[in-house]
């Protein structure tokens, strides 16, 4: 068994304090004004945003949650990111990173004045969001609290509290108190730049895991010890993993995710991750990112990027640290009261397996990718508070210093909060579970339809998103204690009923109130043009712009989203297979992937665009002066 020797204290220390550095000495550029402090000035490179933002998707708490997927589901795990969904990125790729940068806001607030104007409808939309953003942000800063604090206590040998629990949530007290240190000071500046540094430490831990385990577990050990089946990507109407004889506990698990009817999570997960990634990323860090890029077509590479240097490094240490689980802790309770804790799976196989020197690397690479996930959602939450609150509603006229030190006040009261209710929460899945499941059916039917119908109105979002949140927080009380719901994962059962309230509310709102303003209108269509429902806009405008074109480019993004998808997945599975030292489905795998990114040069890459070419010259000159300013 590792524990944590002077190299590795040294290593992890020495990682702590260049992160922390950096967020001070770059503090002066990032606290130059807000665009400074929270986009970096529209001035960092899309291959840097892209890294920040595979860094930022990187974090302790989803890798336990993939770790464990992969250990009880085995190459069916690869569908159940799904949920988040993970293929959001594909879509903000494909066109949405594209149409959102067009807009050349600071924030999904700002976002939304940009679209429905400053009518009292605009104003309800406005402040809907800000709500919603605050919500989403400390549920995320709960689910990375409770991940960090479960991680550190099981490697530091200092004992906080003679209680686990206890000991856990101060572990992770003092780990986010550190991450908020340098993100108050340093901004979208220090979240980029340490995030890079994060990256490069994490894929090489990622890859000295993935060889250990190449090393000491060969496939014929594995085979012994999984049931029939784990090693296949497809499956039937049931998720066909027998573990009632192999492992009770992984048995139990599938029982108590209800997903053993899998073909019917894959058809929801799918549906659902399709419309919520249509409806664009929520307001938090991803949103961000988009933002902060140089130009739209600089957005639309960064999201690329992404799942291009982030799937198969990851992976490999999500399966290198599942089948050192699988093989030689398959017996081993993680929890005090002596069941198995599956969210422990990942740091135990770290302990127990991985050496002297590459265990520091990989305990500062897991402390990374917490600090980089936590410092982009912190970040985001500031952004709301102080420019679509602080700023518009209290001191419109405030110095840009004044609303740099409010960004810091926020940050701290925020990540209170957030590490409060992670303090009252025991597991990782159920965070997860009420975000991706019940918060985001309350997100999707509103905010499909701001890009792609006209006559969607303020009012309609205002209502749209407050019946979505109203059901997701009732049902998320009506259903406390339910592991399941007619034998389905039960913030899944409902996710139907909560964007079906969302939708009358949506559409409701919109047709029992006037439109928008037509200028509102044309302003937003000119600048983002969106497809969808934009005939009549479309045709008012045409009249005193003759060379205007419709955007009829939705068959070929449908098609680029398809393929992304294909190729994000052969990304996934490659990293998996070559753990496995599966070299037949390794090979597949990679020749999948090489043709989804030669189809995507053709009907993609070479097609990417500003702004369309009938106000292209207009549009890149309202974008230098906004640099400049």
């Amino acid at each position: 068994m590792t524990t944590l020797q002077p190299i590795d204290a040294a290593i992890l220390a020495a990682f702590v304090l260049v992160t922390v550095g950096v967020g001070f000495l770059i503090s002066g550029r990032a606290s130059k004004n807000l665009r400074s402090y929270f986009l970096g000035g529209n001035s960092i490179p899309w291959y840097l945003l892209g890294v920040s933002n595979a860094s930022g998707m990187f974090d302790i708490s989803g890798t336990m949650l993939m770790v464990t997927w992969l250990f009880v589901y085995g190459l069916k795990s690869v569908w159940i990111p799904w949920l988040w969904p993970v293929f959001n990125q594909i879509v903000l790729m494909a066109y949405l990173s594209v149409w959102l940068r067009r807009s050349g806001v600071l924030t999904g607030a700002d976002w939304i004045r940009l679209r429905f104007g400053s009518s009292r409808g605009a104003q309800a939309a406005h402040l809907v969001v800000v709500l919603f953003a605050l919500i989403n942000v400390v549920g995320f800063l709960a689910y990375g609290f409770i991940g960090a604090g479960k991680f550190a206590a099981t490697f530091l040998p200092w004992q906080l509290a003679a209680d686990p629990a206890t000991n856990a949530n101060l572990y992770g007290l003092a780990i986010t108190a550190l991450t908020t240190l340098y993100v108050v000071k340093g901004g979208m500046y220090s979240v980029v730049f340490t995030e890079v540094l994060q990256f490069v430490v994490m894929t090489v831990a990622c890859v000295g895991v993935g060889i250990l385990a190449m090393t000491k577990v060969s496939p014929e050990m594995l085979a012994r010890v999984v049931p029939a089946g784990w090693h296949d990507l497809s499956f039937g109407w049931e998720v066909g993993l027998d573990w009632t004889t192999l492992l009770p506990a992984a048995a139990e698990r599938v029982a108590g995710d209800g997903w053993r009817l899998f073909s019917l999570f894959f058809s929801v997960a799918l549906l659902k991750g399709l419309l919520a990634s249509m409806a664009g990323p929520a307001p938090n860090y991803d949103m961000q990112r988009v933002l902060s890029a140089r130009t739209p077509r600089e957005a639309a590479l960064m999201s690329g990027v992404v799942s291009l240097v982030l799937l198969l490094p990851r992976y490999m240490l999500i399966t290198g640290l599942a089948v050192l689980a699988l093989v030689f802790l398959r017996e081993a309770p993680a929890a005090s009261d002596g069941r198995f804790d599956f969210d422990l799976i990942l740091p135990l196989a770290m302990r127990e397996f991985v050496p002297t020197g590459l265990f520091g690397l990989l305990l500062a690479a897991l402390l990374a990718a917490f600090m980089s996930t936590y410092a982009a959602t912190v970040n985001a939450a500031p952004a709301y508070v102080v420019n679509d609150i602080y700023k518009r509603y209290i001191r419109p006229d405030a110095s840009d210093a004044t609303y740099v030190r409010m960004s810091y006040a926020t940050t701290v009261v925020v990540v209170v909060v957030g590490t409060a209710l992670g303090f009252v929460i025991d597991q990782l899945q159920d965070v997860v579970n009420w975000i991706v499941g019940s918060l985001y059916g309350g997100y999707i039917a509103a905010n499909l339809l701001k890009w792609h119908w006209w006559r969607f109105n303020g009012w309609g979002y205002f209502w749209g998103m407050l019946t979505g949140i109203a059901a997701a927080m009732i049902c998320a009380v009506a259903l406390n204690g339910q592991g399941t719901l007619w034998g389905f994962e039960k913030n899944l059962a409902v996710f139907p009923v909560i964007l079906g309230v969302s939708l009358a509310g949506s559409v409701l709102g919109s047709l029992l109130t006037p439109p928008d303003d037509r200028a509102v209108l044309d302003r937003f269509y000119l600048r983002v043009r969106p497809w969808g429902w934009w005939g009549p806009v479309h045709g008012r405008l045409a009249a005193s712009h003759p060379k205007l074109r419709a955007n009829r480019d939705w068959p070929r993004d449908a098609f680029n989203v398809a393929v992304g998808i294909v190729w994000q997945t052969a990304l996934t599975a490659a990293g998996i297979y070559l753990v496995l030292q599966d070299s037949r489905r390794l090979g597949l795998a990679a020749i999948t992937a090489v043709v989804c990114m030669a189809i995507l040069k053709v009907t993609w890459y070479d097609r990417l665009e500003d702004y369309p070419d009938d106000v292209a010259a207009e549009m890149a000159r309202a974008e230098r002066e906004l640099h400049d300013s």
